[in-house]
């Protein structure tokens, strides 16, 4: 059980920023994310795209936002926990108790919710039978490719996660790049490469076709491919990867009676607290009269909801608004300045 003052759900800007304005009132968070990366939005959707309303900073990529957070936040040294999602949140003794997909349990006393519009989640072959493989021989993202090694791979997919994936584990595993059209979207170099790969028979191609069945049994050995004339064709595969791209889902946060309504979580504006003491939210899964759907939004929402997580965290001390422009406490605490060791 970790232990901590708050838990955050989503590791995108505003989630980021908030961790800032904990740590400067000397809170600890814990930020659980369902991406394998830090930056949201911004990293998954448009890291080259450029952001034209961040105050006083006149144009910056999504990736550069993110790696100026990041850096921003370095001094308060919070612990991720990405590629996991909350499925668990329960309230105990005015305490809030959280437990990922993958086992991790959480206990803090407030919950802040920067999840944007939901979670980021694979679109998933059309094949029903496939489930049980699911994180065992079926896979929509790749973590360490190092588990693929001398597997027969069959990658489904035209865009370039499907293409850079099938020409990086080409040189560890045996691919079949499958395409539901004849032809693939990606860079010229990656299209030559791919060209490049076929004629040397390192990569076997198949379009136009998509997966029709897969074998019998309690492991994955073969499927069936099916072309757009109905023609059936069987490849050996201990191994499917899938890349369509993500959707967007509220998922569990729909189930915790937060009285979501059209997608978004209504929030006082004193604090950004939902109708659960303790649990808030900020960022673009947050709404109230003349809510704006922008980044320095959220981090005005991050910043009002941090002090009444410190009231709540610290409730036997008196919360003072400090300027890190003059406070001292607040500079040794972004290590600006030493701090002082009593004699």
């Amino acid at each position: 059980m970790i232990k901590t003052d708050v838990v955050i759900i989503g590791a995108g800007p505003v989630g980021l920023f908030t961790i800032h304005q904990l740590g400067i009132k000397g809170l600890k968070a814990e930020v659980i994310d369902n991406l394998d990366k830090i930056g949201g939005q911004c990293i998954e959707l448009y890291p080259d795209k450029p952001i034209y309303d961040i105050p006083a900073v006149p144009a910056c990529s999504g990736k550069s936002l993110t790696d100026r957070l990041k850096e921003q936040i370095k001094p308060f040294k919070a612990n991720f926990h990405l590629n996991e999602k909350v499925q668990e949140l329960k309230e105990d003794n005015n305490e809030w108790y959280v437990k990922t997909n993958k086992g991790k349990s959480f206990t803090a006393p407030n919950v802040i919710i920067a999840g944007g519009v939901g979670s980021f989640v694979p679109r998933k072959l059309p094949l029903k039978e496939l489930e049980k493989f699911e994180e065992k021989q079926v896979f929509y993202s790749i973590d360490n490719k190092d588990k693929f090694k001398n597997k027969k791979i069959a990658i489904f997919g035209g865009g370039d996660s499907a293409l850079d994936w099938a020409l990086e584990l080409s040189k560890i595993a045996k691919i079949t790049l499958i395409h539901r059209r004849e032809e693939f979207r990606g860079a010229p170099h990656t299209l030559s490469e791919l060209e490049r790969l076929k004629k040397e028979g390192k990569i076997s191609i198949k379009t136009p076709f998509q997966i029709k069945s897969i074998n019998e049994g309690n492991k994955l050995k073969s499927i069936t491919l099916e072309d757009l004339d109905g023609k059936n064709e069987k490849i050996d595969a201990d191994i499917i990867l899938g890349f369509f791209g993500l959707i967007m889902q509220l998922g569990p946060i729909a189930e915790w009676d937060l009285n979501i309504n059209k997608k978004v979580i209504p929030v006082n504006t004193k604090n950004f607290e939902t109708n659960k003491k303790g649990i808030f939210a900020v960022g673009d899964i947050c709404n109230y009269p003349g809510k704006l759907k922008l980044i320095l939004s959220g981090f005005h929402e991050a910043a009002l909801a941090s002090v009444e997580c410190f009231k709540r965290s610290r409730p036997n001390e008196k919360y003072r608004f400090q300027f890190t422009t003059s406070s001292k406490e607040i500079q040794e605490r972004l290590g600006v300045i030493k701090k002082k060791i009593d004699d």
